[in-house]
């Protein structure tokens, strides 16, 4: 039985309807429908190779990318940009691996995933 229908049925055999406030609503949803340990499950995909970029847009691979590392917790610049970099087709990785240190868009990439004003945070 699906949560909405078990809580009209509540409802229909007592008269009440089980969720009385907005907190306790928001409670009952997250533990029906959230995953139960974020972190851990965005520390799992981050260590293996579900998260790679794939067909994704460069965009949509950031995107997600960044939810996951603020999911798990990781701050620090060397793992964010390693991460992120290994997750890349292979062809974009090389040419970011080519580039010179202070390259526009080798700096760009690593100020997004490291600034304080930057994507990440």
């Amino acid at each position: 039985m699906r949560w909405s229908e078990n809580l009209f049925r509540q409802k229909a055999d007592t008269g009440i309807f089980p969720i009385q406030s907005w907190a306790h609503f928001k409670q009952q949803f997250q533990s029906q429908f959230f995953l139960v340990n974020v972190e851990a499950d965005a520390i799992n995909a981050l260590e293996g190779s579900s998260y790679y970029q794939g067909n994704r847009m460069v965009d949509d691979y950031l995107d997600s990318f960044l939810i996951l590392v603020s999911n798990a917790r990781y701050t620090d610049p060397w793992t964010l940009v390693v991460k992120f970099c290994r997750g890349l087709k292979s062809n974009i990785q090389g040419q970011i691996a080519t580039m010179p240190r202070g390259s526009t868009v080798r700096g760009h990439l690593e100020s997004c995933l490291v600034s304080s004003e930057g994507l990440f945070y």
